[in-house]
């Protein structure tokens, strides 16, 4: 075999050793597609290793919403059943009819009856509650700011059985009078209007990822 029989760069390669033999190059092919093999086995596993981190970080990702969704759940009812218990409370000791509701959640921690054991921060911890005042100023309710699709859509606790199907988080609001105890204003005929007294409208926002 000559350089001549040989194409490309190998001609080139063979004419810069003019003592090499077929063994030589057999060799030499060996080898680079040895190395070819390895180079694409490397880059599959390259591809490989991202998209399990693609999926471990969708999944953590996720982790972390059910955990700060159940305690959105937990704090959004405890700040709920504060309010409750301050406006029956207060009611108790006048005369004036109608609900009575705080100025701030601190007000609801004061000795000497606390009504609630501290100030909770929204769990999606990028802004404070969204108040929602009565006419007098007091805080009725509160909700999260957040945006995010919930993960969870049924089977609620009674206290905010009216959650069910909301499609943000920001719809979750958690109020005295309770939406949930409300019985659903009914039309002509006992077919329900939809509209539960004293219950606050859902966002016009579109639902977005976990904010």
């Amino acid at each position: 075999m000559s350089g001549r029989e040989l194409p490309g760069y190998l001609a080139a390669v063979w004419k810069r050793s003019p003592g090499r033999s077929d063994r030589d190059y057999r060799e030499q092919s060996r080898l680079r597609n040895q190395w070819g093999a390895t180079y694409l086995f490397a880059m599959f596993s390259v591809v490989v290793m991202g998209l399990t981190l693609s999926l471990a970080a969708k999944q953590w990702k996720m982790v972390v919403q059910r955990e700060q969704e159940a305690d959105l759940l937990a704090k959004g009812i405890e700040i709920q059943s504060a309010l409750e218990a301050y406006s029956n409370t207060i009611k108790a000791g006048r005369v004036m009819p109608g609900e009575v509701y705080p100025l701030s959640l601190a007000e609801l921690t004061k000795p000497p009856k606390p009504f609630l054991r501290k100030v909770y921060k929204d769990p999606f911890g990028r802004w404070d509650w969204e108040y929602l005042r009565a006419p007098n100023g007091g805080i009725r309710g509160v909700r999260s700011r957040s945006t995010a699709t919930p993960i969870k859509k049924r089977e609620f606790p009674l206290a905010v059985r009216h959650f069910e199907g909301l499609p943000r988080y920001s719809d979750w609001v958690f109020q005295y009078p309770n939406a949930s105890l409300v019985p659903v204003p009914q039309a002509p005929g006992g077919v329900p209007t939809g509209a539960v007294p004293g219950s606050v409208p859902p966002s016009s926002n579109p639902p977005t990822g976990p904010t």
